[in-house]
C-alpha cells in the first residue's frame, strides 16, 4: 500500500493550521509530498509550482472559498483534469451539489479520518 502514495503530490488548502498540519502528517506518514496553502490565492501561486497530482481544498475560506477555488483551478487547461476533493465540517446535500456543479471530484466531511484521506488518493489518482 506504501508504494501507491511514494511521491505522491498533495495540496491541501486549508485556513485552519490544525487540519493543514493533520493531513500533512497522516499524508507524510505514506510518503506523499504535501503542499499546503492558507487559502485560494495562496493556493493558486502554489499550484503551477508544484503541480500536485490531488487537491483538497476546504469550502469555508475567507476571501476566496473552496467553491470559487475549486472553480479556478477546474477551469485552467494545466489543471482541468486534477481531482479536487471538497473539505466540509457540515455534511450538506446542496453543499455536495454545489461541489459537483464546480467540478469537484468528492466531498469528504470534517473531521476526516486517515483512511478516508487515503481512500479518496486511491479512488482519484492513477
Amino acid at each position: 500500500m506504501g508504494n501507491q502514495f511514494q511521491d505522491l503530490k498533495a495540496m491541501i488548502i486549508d485556513d485552519s493550521k490544525t487540519i493543514r498540519r493533520t493531513a500533512e502528517t497522516l499524508l507524510t506518514k505514506v510518503g506523499c509530498q504535501v503542499v499546503t496553502a492558507v487559502d485560494g490565492f495562496d493556493a493558486l501561486a502554489k499550484i503551477a509550482d508544484h503541480k500536485p497530482d490531488i487537491i483538497f481544498v476546504d469550502i469555508m475560506m475567507p476571501r476566496l472559498d473552496g467553491y470559487q477555488t475549486c472553480a479556478l483551478i477546474k477551469n485552467n487547461k494545466d489543471f482541468k483534469n486534477t481531482p479536487v476533493i471538497m473539505l466540509s465540517s457540515k455534511d450538506g446535500l446542496f453543499d455536495r451539489a454545489k461541489g459537483r456543479i464546480v467540478g469537484s471530484d468528492q466531498y469528504l466531511t470534517k473531521p476526516f479520518s486517515r483512511d478516508e484521506l487515503l481512500n479518496a488518493i486511491s479512488e482519484h489518482v492513477g
